[in-house]
């Protein structure tokens, strides 16, 4: 019996043996035939649901490879700061928040860019203060990397004007007081962060089933989830009550490692619907922040070349646990986007991988954002996948150069000259830094528009990519990141029925309209769980 069958529409399969088809049928959650419709129509029965696609396109679920995806559904229910074009704006936001949660309440969220406000200067306390006298308050920056807190919050966290900074972290104080401006960059975020009380497990779940359902609407039916274990503990519990609407591969702290080996875990390590999928570490932090690692100094920031993360303290500690994750046979998902960062993770990798001998290891760089040419190349010779954000560039071509100059811009997102050099392409979305609309991506990393429109030809365009190659870095390659191939990523008989369904062809209309097609249908293990109502 067919439980499911879409006809009349234009599939893209994935699988260049037969790389477009017209409608496909399903059972029991898996595809069991693709081809034309005729054939398809001769497998219905009268319980079958049929859906006439009258043309729109099919493709393989999504995989955003790259998000935070808990922290997502609860930032869904905080404070918005993206967009926030002025002090006053920013300031009454949060006021805003603080009086509908009422005294000694945490205002938390965030995702403010001091680029768009109008006097471009970052935050201070001092703007939100007054109006938050009675609630601690902690917002991060777009790229999550910074906070601004309160005073409440600074004297929860007991810093002070004498409080050094620690390691891997700055606390940024006024150069006329000495007293802190209320700006946390990297681990000194952590001193006001573990001061916040830890969401109940109900919160957690409520906050699960927002990141599904907003998921679900942009077509993403696999999610990997940069987090924690409480993470895993959340999504288990959706699992259990068959509530999950999104494959989710949890990426835990590299700190875990220990604790998997002794475990004797190998991931990809669970059901076909939740997995425990290796271990994500930092190297450094970001470019809007002033805190990615770079070999040479920032251009707008001559005495800074970037920070080190916390991660990598005491020195020699990163190495440690890379050589440990891998002779424990764990995958590894680290954070580098300054040059230096991404040259130094390189050498640890290639020197564990020397040391432990040749193994499909299928390691990630997550965001490989700032690359020195050489360094390239080591992506291929290495077996490496880039897990790269391509949303990101819209906004970082318009002000990156000002930060690092035209010459090491030319690498930046380096997308055509990694799958060039071999690379695996893995595109992802960080959410909630930025949206979690795949279409967004592809436009992104099709076009290289910034949202400034001073690119309209994209910045650096020799790094654009195709709208094949991009959405196979989305289905595909995204499948074989997370060791599932097998299952998923292509449309075939025998792969689970995870499907999108778009409005337009993104194949044949022009690449600036992609991000404005919309999902009509997504399918997630034979289920229509977005659209058709």
């Amino acid at each position: 019996m067919v439980d499911l069958a879409l006809i009349n529409g234009r599939v893209w399969t994935g699988n260049p043996l037969r790389p477009r088809a017209e409608a496909l049928a399903v059972r029991c959650g898996t595809i069991i035939e693709v081809g034309a419709t005729a054939e398809i129509k001769g497998l219905v029965t009268e319980d079958t649901e049929i859906v006439d696609l009258a043309g729109a396109l099919v493709l393989p679920g999504f995989t955003d490879a790259h998000t935070h995806f808990l922290d997502g559904g609860s930032a869904l229910r905080r404070v918005d700061l993206r967009g926030a074009k002025s002090r006053e704006e920013f300031a009454a936001r949060i006021a805003s928040r603080a009086r509908d949660l009422g005294p000694g309440r945490w205002v938390l969220g965030g995702g403010w860019d001091e680029r768009g406000f109008d006097t471009a200067e970052p935050p201070r306390r001092e703007w939100i203060d007054a109006a938050t006298a009675e609630n601690p308050v902690c917002v991060n920056r777009i790229d999550l990397h910074s906070v601004l807190a309160n005073s409440a919050a600074l004297r929860i966290a007991g810093i002070t004007g004498r409080a050094p900074d620690p390691d891997g972290g700055r606390i940024v104080k006024d150069p006329l007081t000495g007293e802190p401006t209320g700006l946390l960059r990297e681990a000194a975020a952590d001193l006001v962060l573990a001061k916040i009380p830890e969401p109940s497990f109900a919160e957690k779940l409520e906050a699960a089933g927002a990141a599904l359902r907003h998921a679900a609407g942009f077509g993403v039916t696999a999610v990997h989830e940069m987090a924690d274990a409480s993470s895993l503990e959340a999504f288990a519990e959706m699992d259990r009550r068959g509530a999950l609407t999104a494959r989710v591969h949890v990426y835990v702290p590299i700190s875990e490692a220990g604790v998997i080996a002794r475990l004797k875990l190998r991931p990809p390590f669970g059901s076909q619907a939740l997995k425990l999928a290796g271990l994500k570490g930092f190297v450094d932090g970001s470019l809007g922040s002033g805190t990615a690692c770079f070999c040479e100094p920032y251009d707008d920031e001559p005495a800074s070349s970037g920070l080190f993360h916390g991660q990598m303290f005491p020195q020699g500690i990163m190495e440690e646990r890379i050589m440990e994750a891998d002779r424990a046979g764990l995958p590894l998902a680290i954070h580098a986007i300054g040059d230096r960062a991404n040259r130094v993770l390189l050498d640890m990798y290639e020197k564990a991988m020397t040391a432990n001998g040749p193994r499909d290891r299928r390691w990630r760089i997550e965001h490989a954002q700032h690359l020195r040419p050489e360094d390239i190349l080591r992506f291929g010779r290495l077996g490496l996948a880039a897990s790269v954000q391509p949303a990101h560039l819209v906004d970082d071509g318009c002000w990156a150069e000002r930060k690092i100059g035209p010459g090491r811009a030319r690498t930046t997102y380096a997308f055509r000259s990694l799958r060039d050099a071999g690379a695996r392409l893995v595109f992802g979305s960080d959410w909630s830094v930025a949206p979690i609309d795949p279409l967004i991506g592809i436009q992104a990393a099709v076009t290289r528009r910034t949202k400034d429109g001073k690119n309209p030809g994209g910045w650096v365009p020799e790094e654009k990519v195709s709208v094949e190659d991009a959405v196979r870095a989305y289905t595909v390659n995204a499948a074989w990141a997370g060791f599932v191939e097998g299952e998923r990523g292509t449309i075939e008989a025998g792969k689970l029925a995870d499907l999108v369904v778009l409005d337009r062809d993104i194949f044949a209309i022009p690449a600036e309209e992609i991000a404005g097609v919309k999902v009509l249908m997504t399918v997630f293990d034979g289920r229509i769980v977005y659209g058709k109502d």
